[in-house]
């Protein structure tokens, strides 16, 4: 049998140490529950996309590789090096991309952690969520792994003073349907949104 080709972990854990750094210089996240992502298992962490660096400060969360699935014209251009040496999941989403969902599932399969984004693409509407896919129910619940909701609030500005990601309790798909597992997922990252969105009114009163 051939051996699986694994997805590469130095890379992602150089950037994590060094631009890790940066990020929490630059934008002073505030990051609320790292304990609730699970120290072993597989696991799909899952959040709300509203810009470009979401996952970075929930990558300096925990010490755990977390491979993130991309869009596909990340890996067409001239960072492409970064996006691999990162162990990044490339997503053709113009198409049902099996070779991608695959990939995701063998590192689930590993006990490994995935990270995705359920809207699909960043929210860029006025929209509080868009529609979730079905991607991160549908492998959660083929694995048996742990779904980690994660609400993120705030601006991305140099020093923010309100940048803020809440990380919630992990759950199972279970006996739910995907349908009913997604209408959760999107009720736990929502909840959480408004916890940041109250702790932001409450400090401009």
């Amino acid at each position: 049998m051939a051996k699986k080709k694994k997805l590469p972990e130095r890379g992602y854990k150089f950037f994590r140490a060094t631009l890790g750094k940066l990020f929490k210089f630059w934008y002073r996240p505030k990051v609320y529950g790292k304990e609730n992502i699970p120290k072993e298992g597989s696991i799909l962490i899952t959040a709300n996309h509203k810009h470009v660096y979401d996952q970075c400060a929930i990558i300096i969360s925990t010490k755990r590789v977390i491979h993130y699935m991309a869009k596909k014209e990340y890996f067409d251009g001239k960072h492409a090096w970064f996006f691999k040496m990162s162990g990044c999941i490339s997503v053709d989403r113009s198409i049902h991309d099996e070779n991608a969902k695959s990939q995701a599932l063998e590192v689930l399969e590993d006990g490994g952690a995935i990270g995705l984004f359920p809207e699909g693409t960043r929210n860029k509407t006025d929209a509080f969520l868009l529609p979730f896919k079905f991607g991160a129910v549908s492998m959660a619940k083929k694995t048996d792994s742990y779904l980690v909701p994660v609400g993120i609030t705030g601006d991305y500005k140099f020093r923010s003073k309100n940048l803020r990601f809440y990380i919630g309790k992990p759950f199972k798909v279970g006996d739910m349907t995907l349908e009913e597992a997604n209408e959760k997922l999107a009720k736990e990252i929502g909840s959480l949104m408004k916890k940041g969105l109250n702790e932001e009114k409450k400090k401009k009163k």
